[in-house]
């Protein structure tokens, strides 16, 4: 399994009118407690709310969408990015959701006027519920992440990070089903860049996957479950970070809720709790990077609940 930065590029030109160039900053010495600074790249602000837009985006801009229109099964980001998607495409889209899904994130999927479904313990009983839909309805799939279409999409945020920021040394990533990393370990393969994927440890789907030699289904129990909550991560991902990824790495929810505090105590920026697993790595000290290294943090959600946020930044 091979894509291209060339791939990555042409997935650019094609949807780059309909997403939002998403700012990269530089943290400044000594902030979150590190001896250096870091480059963060600010993707939760991404139209619906985080990186899964592009791929979305990608997506229905490269292929014929039928009179049934879309139907997706999502934990949260997908389905909004894909109802934003849609309505910006003038196209219908039906967004079936599991129960876990954070009040939040149905709710923005609902404000983009897609039909939205909730039913279901968790995502594979959503997915099981959609693709049934489909079959009888005529809908087309646009998968969260084991789709090359998406892969492509969610490859250009790094393509935009590589301008704004040049010449990073590590990027860590947050992991879920695998599609953002696979994307931006593709563009950056024939570069001395190292990607690190980083999941929680109740819901490491590509951990297990590389340990085990293939994906593998796990269980989930994770405070970032609905945002980085694949069962099982998905096989053009997997065949990319076999060849692509650096390192892959757990990290505890106390973590991601430090990191969450962290965040907006240290730089006012509120993400979901998806969104800060990539800095857990780095302040828990579970990634140590060199002394020069210069690191990239890719905040990929902001599609927080309210009520959690308030109560994460409460806690001391």
């Amino acid at each position: 399994m091979q894509i291209s930065k060339q791939d990555i590029e042409i997935a650019h030109k094609r949807i780059q009118k309909y997403i939002r160039k998403t700012p990269s900053i530089i943290s400044g010495n000594e902030t979150f407690g590190l001896r250096g600074s870091i480059s963060l790249k600010l993707e939760h602000l991404q139209h619906s709310g985080s990186f899964k837009a592009r791929g979305a985006f990608n997506s229905l801009l490269n292929c014929t969408v039928p009179e049934a229109g879309i139907a997706a099964a999502s934990g949260g980001n997908h389905g909004a990015a894909v109802a934003c998607a849609a309505h910006a495409l003038g196209k219908k889209a039906k967004i079936f959701v599991p129960e876990i899904s954070n009040p939040a994130k149905i709710d923005k999927i609902r404000s983009f006027g897609a039909d939205v479904h909730v039913e279901g313990a968790a995502y594979a009983d959503a997915a099981a519920l959609c693709a049934e839909y489909r079959k009888q309805s005529g809908a087309i799939d646009i998968h969260p992440f084991d789709a090359i279409d998406t892969i492509n999409g969610q490859g250009t945020v790094a393509r935009e990070w590589a301008e704004q920021c040049p010449d990073l040394d590590t990027i860590l990533v947050a992991v879920g089903g695998g599609g953002l990393a696979a994307g931006v370990a593709s563009y950056y393969a024939d570069s001395p860049t190292k990607i690190i994927a980083v999941e929680p440890y109740g819901s490491c789907s590509m951990h297990a996957a590389l340990e085990a030699g293939e994906p593998v289904d796990v269980e989930l129990n994770s405070i970032a479950a609905n945002a980085l909550g694949a069962k099982r991560c998905g096989a053009y991902p997997f065949a990319i970070a076999q060849k692509h990824i650096a390192n892959s790495i757990l990290v505890t929810d106390d973590s991601i809720l430090a990191a969450q505090r962290r965040l907006w105590r240290e730089m006012q920026l509120v993400v979901e709790p998806g969104g800060a697993a990539a800095l857990a790595a780095l302040i828990s000290g579970v990634y140590k990077p060199k002394d020069g290294e210069r690191v990239g943090i890719l905040l990929c959600g902001g599609n927080a609940e309210l009520l959690q946020v308030n109560n994460t930044l409460s806690a001391r």
